[in-house]
């Protein structure tokens, strides 16, 4: 008895370490990854593509405002933000106050549902059953102020919109569209085969939605970009992730992938988390700088 007892606090004990790990340490424990995509013409000159998603920013958290407002050190070409910026409704300022720097680059994003409406508590265990279809939608947030913060500091609005940019004299042709994870992408709006002159092609979508991804790669788009699974958010070490609370397989969940033989797929683990789910375990938060370079 004295043996089961001795083994059953030993494991509790394990359980309340990484808990607290999980929301004391890691959940702060920022990390750039950076990574090269093949995608340019022969003898194009390197992009560089700074990813950022899933902000979830609220009052009250100076140590990821601060991480963030550093990323402009990097100097990118271009900023995509993938959505899901607002953790409540007092998460506008913060926001801003993170980002304001970056609003000095180049710029595109997409909203995701965090943007529209706050989270909920939810039972952590539906992630680990078929989606259902069924959202839970809080109350509404003020992304009409995140959106113009972002458009009057310079950065183009790519819900639903497709456009061309001039970076370092190379054409990108680039287009987004809405939560796809909420069936609010309207790709239709969008489509179209990417242009024979274009140097390189980016999609926005915040959600990795498979028949979204599906869509950008047979109009001919080199590269993906998409947040929404936090990478998992509570990863196993050997096994990884355990959900992407989408349609997007679990070996997807975070980093680069070739979606198709021509397209790169890339899920950013996201910067924060949903206040009722404060933790991250072997899965830090990220931003990711993507240096774009010539294919093979």
């Amino acid at each position: 008895m004295r043996t089961a007892l001795t083994v059953s606090a030993a494991v509790g004990g394990l359980g309340l370490a990484a808990a607290g790990y999980a929301w004391g340490v890691e959940r702060k424990a920022f990390r750039l990854r950076r990574v090269e995509v093949p995608v340019l013409p022969a003898g194009a000159p390197d992009l560089r593509i700074l990813h950022v998603s899933d902000l979830h920013a609220t009052s009250g958290q100076e140590w990821k405002v601060a991480w963030v407002r550093r990323l402009v050190e990097l100097e990118p070409d271009l900023v995509c933000d993938t959505g899901d910026n607002l953790g409540g409704p007092d998460g506008v300022p913060a926001a801003i106050e993170a980002l304001e720097p970056l609003l000095t680059r180049p710029g595109v994003f997409v909203p995701g549902s965090n943007d529209w409406f706050s989270p909920r508590p939810k039972n952590p265990a539906r992630y680990l059953l078929p989606d259902d279809g069924r959202r839970i939608h809080g109350d509404p947030l003020p992304w009409g102020d995140l959106r113009n913060a972002f458009t009057d500091g310079g950065w183009l609005d790519l819900t639903h919109r497709r456009t061309t940019l001039s970076l370092h004299g190379l054409t990108v042709e680039i287009a987004g569209v809405s939560d796809a994870h909420h069936h609010a992408d309207h790709y239709e709006r969008v489509a179209g085969t990417v242009d024979s002159e274009a140097d390189v092609s980016i999609g926005l979508s915040h959600s990795p939605e498979p028949r979204v991804l599906d869509a950008f790669a047979a109009d001919g788009f080199r590269l993906l970009l998409s947040g929404h699974t936090h990478g998992g958010q509570l990863r196993v070490p050997g096994i990884g992730a355990l959900v992407t609370n989408c349609g997007l397989d679990r070996r997807r969940a975070r980093g680069l992938s070739r979606w198709s033989h021509a397209t790169w797929l890339h899920v950013s683990a996201g910067l924060g988390t949903s206040p009722y789910a404060p933790v991250r375990f072997a899965c830090p938060p990220e931003a990711t700088l993507l240096t774009l370079v010539p294919a093979d």
